[in-house]
């Protein structure tokens, strides 16, 4: 790719006309060589048939995932063609051929019906792009809407099996799947053109890769229309090339997209840590050296100034060890040890600190645990002037729970989550790996929070 957007979208232009070209030349070839017009034997439409099935099956689970993160109705309606391809092809083209027969003339129209109404929803994507706000539900919907279309694609086979014919008096192809395959082809142009246009607009690496897969697709129908014979190696493998560039660019793709929404994420945690910990230290430094620059007293400030100077280093030996187990460097049981250790080694504040070994958890719950734990306990010392605090992460009920308790100052709060910025970070962080937050406390009293983590 080159180094501009427009740079980007000229080279793959280019690279859509040459590709065209290509199988435009390689159509007229195929139509002049008859002993390419040969009907795939069973195992081998078994095991392309599969192949399909199981591409377009994991490009549904990617876009359903990425959906979950954007809520994009572009990644829903992608995810139901491609879900409908998957699920048509296993009921109308692989049971029977497991069952040793070829697709029955009801299976083959069916097998067509479901094609247009997959080729229909995912030409439909490459126009659609608006956020959806309930995204449970529009999942849901989606997933009913999947079931109904094979339902009617198997109505509709069975009807037309009854009045129209597969193949003509002289043994080719009939009017009506020439059709059918002609308006599979001119879905898929339509929906070619769609994301080529998406990706002139945007320059993401799904649409580029849409479109060249969908270019094969297009040929791939139009030799099902210009063949005068019912089944055509060569557009078998057409239909295969296509879905395998189509897994490889939708894996690098959505990988792309996972990967930046995880640098932005980390970026955010990252700016949280800095601004409840080192940030206020430094902040304080500045201010005591600013009252000695006004001409106070080197004895009073200093022990503030050197308070605040040290406070700063260890809040940075905090940072890098919670960034450090992030990142996989340390096991997540010793690197929590190692935090309370050194929070610990001024004698302030004692943690009992109890870990169930039998408590699993993702690496991503591992991130946002260690970090809730570090708030907790930077709260206790710094705010409630605790003596004590003990840390649990065990079961309770048949669910994995936290538990940070002190025996601080405590206070009052509302139920509507009227807390500090510390508080309100926890509670972010929880709810980033699915987990409850609960927070107790009454002046007096010490505080308590708890954070029940997601089901496994």
């Amino acid at each position: 790719m080159s180094g501009t957007p427009g740079d980007s979208y000229r080279s793959w232009l280019i690279d859509e006309l040459v590709l065209a070209a290509v199988l435009a030349i390689g159509t007229a070839g195929v139509l002049l060589v008859s002993g390419l017009h040969v009907e795939p034997d069973p195992p081998a439409r078994l095991a392309a048939n599969t192949a399909i099935a199981i591409v377009a099956a994991i490009v549904a689970v990617l876009g359903i995932v990425r959906f979950q993160v954007e809520g994009r109705s572009f990644h829903l309606f992608l995810a139901a063609g491609f879900a409908v391809v998957s699920a048509g092809t296993v009921v109308f083209d692989l049971v029977p051929l497991v069952q040793g027969d070829l697709p029955s003339a009801a299976e083959t129209w069916g097998s067509l019906a479901a094609d247009l109404a997959a080729a229909g929803l995912i030409a439909l994507a490459a126009f659609v792009s608006p956020g959806l706000g309930d995204r449970r539900r529009a999942m849901i919907v989606t997933g009913a809407g999947t079931a109904i279309l094979l339902t009617v694609a198997w109505s509709v086979g069975h009807a037309a099996a009854a009045s129209l014919p597969l193949v003509d008096v002289d043994g080719g192809r009939a009017a009506g799947p020439a059709l059918a395959y002609a308006a599979l082809a001119l879905l898929s142009l339509t929906a070619a053109v769609g994301f080529g246009l998406r990706f002139r607009s945007h320059g993401r690496d799904l649409d580029r890769w849409l479109a060249l897969a969908l270019t094969l697709v297009v040929f791939a129908d139009l030799h099902y229309v210009l063949t005068p014979s019912p089944y055509l190696l060569y557009n078998d493998s057409l239909r295969l090339l296509a879905y395998a560039i189509l897994l490889v660019g939708a894996w690098q793709a959505y990988g792309h997209a996972e990967l930046g929404r995880a640098v932005a994420e980390e970026r955010a945690r990252v700016a949280r840590d800095i601004h409840d910990g080192l940030a206020q230290y430094l902040f304080a430094i500045a201010a005591n050296v600013s009252m000695l620059e006004g001409g106070a007293e080197l004895d009073e400030v200093l022990p503030r100034l050197k308070h605040a100077a040290e406070a700063a280093q260890q809040e940075a030996r905090f940072a890098v060890l919670a960034l450090s187990s992030a990142s996989g460097t340390a096991p997540f049981d010793s690197a929590l040890r190692r935090y309370v250790e050194l929070l610990t080694g001024d004698g302030r504040l004692d943690v009992e600190l109890e870990i169930d070994p039998s408590v699993r958890l993702a690496p991503d719950e591992q991130i946002e645990i260690f970090r809730i734990v570090q708030e907790g306990l930077a709260n206790a010392r710094t705010h409630a002037g605790a003596g004590r605090v003990e840390v649990t992460i065990g079961h309770r009920g048949g669910r994995r729970v936290v538990i940070v308790s002190d025996d601080g100052v405590g206070f009052e709060h509302d139920d509507d989550g009227g807390v500090g910025q510390g508080l309100r970070n926890m509670r972010v962080r929880a709810a980033s790996i699915d987990g409850g937050f609960s927070l107790r406390s009454k002046p007096g009293s010490g505080t308590a929070i708890e954070v029940v983590l997601r089901p496994v």
